[in-house]
């Protein structure tokens, strides 16, 4: 049986190899990598898990030699089983925590990683006219954009667009741009999926919105397969101006070249060639 200090060293021993892999792992050259070590966390929560309850018994064998520092033998066990229920409460949601990375390791294990990310074609867009306010009818949308910024100013001018009906008007009557602002001294703000194009030297404010045609919308999605990457992050818009629109349980352990794994990840690591 292990003495106090072995216990002690090999707990150090641990907390030191967390550290080091806490530190390693905030950048993998090779993601293949990280399947070995989702499995090799699995095991180590495993084994905190019995290390959690045997620490539990040993401080309910124990409170017989419990006090505090007070000397109060009543004190000291009750503090003593404390310690225990605490403990054992740990381990239950270590336990817990075990299933859901056993099952992140399986389906780690499904991962093919290829060495050049995937390049998604996006479909060609072109820009539909929303709203074109000139004059007097443009100062309070410019009001707004010179006190609170573009993304208010869009809201304010978006109460315009009524979906389709805005889109099809705007094909109809060939109000559709490639490119918005394309005046000599328009400026454009772009806030989302709209585009704010103001001239200050004509005194005109106009809402353009981004508009796919379905069919190329449909060609691009199956041109595209998917891969284990993942897209940039979305756009904000401010909805604030006033006036603005509304807008299944592991199976049990089994014995095998480790006690505590179950089958579904023995079975992954033997079809990967890591266990015979």
């Amino acid at each position: 049986m292990p003495t106090f200090f072995d216990s002690t060293a090999d707990a150090a021993e641990a907390s030191e190899a967390l550290r080091g892999l806490t530190h390693a792992s905030r950048g993998f050259d090779q993601p293949a990598e990280m399947y070995g070590v989702i499995g090799d966390l699995s095991s180590g929560m495993r084994s905190l898990r019995q290390a959690l309850d045997q620490i539990a018994d040993v401080h309910e064998r124990k409170a017989a030699h419990a006090f505090n520092d007070a000397g109060s033998h009543e004190a000291g066990v009750r503090d003593a089983l404390a310690t225990a229920e605490e403990l054992r409460q740990a381990a239950s949601l270590v336990d817990r925590a075990y299933d859901r990375l056993a099952e992140g390791f399986i389906a780690a294990g499904r991962i093919a990683w290829h060495p050049e990310p995937a390049v998604e074609e996006a479909a060609p867009s072109r820009w539909v006219s929303v709203v074109f306010l000139q004059g007097e009818e443009a100062d309070r949308p410019l009001r707004i954009l010179g006190e609170l910024g573009h993304v208010d100013a869009v809201d304010f001018l978006a109460q315009w667009d009524y979906g389709d009906e805005t889109t099809q008007a705007a094909l109809e009557n060939g109000y559709v741009y490639d490119e918005p602002g394309e005046g000599t001294n328009d400026r454009v703000a772009l806030s989302g999926d709209y585009a704010l194009v103001v001239n200050p030297h004509v005194g005109y404010v106009s809402l353009l919105r981004r508009y796919t045609e379905p069919e190329a919308e449909t060609q691009a999605a199956e041109q595209i397969e998917p891969e284990p990457v993942q897209g940039g992050p979305e756009l904000l818009v401010s909805h604030s101006s006033p006036g603005a629109p509304e807008r299944a349980d592991l199976p049990a352990p089994k014995r095998d070249g480790s006690w505590f794994e179950p089958a579904k990840i023995t079975a992954v690591k033997q079809a990967r060639g890591l266990v015979r």
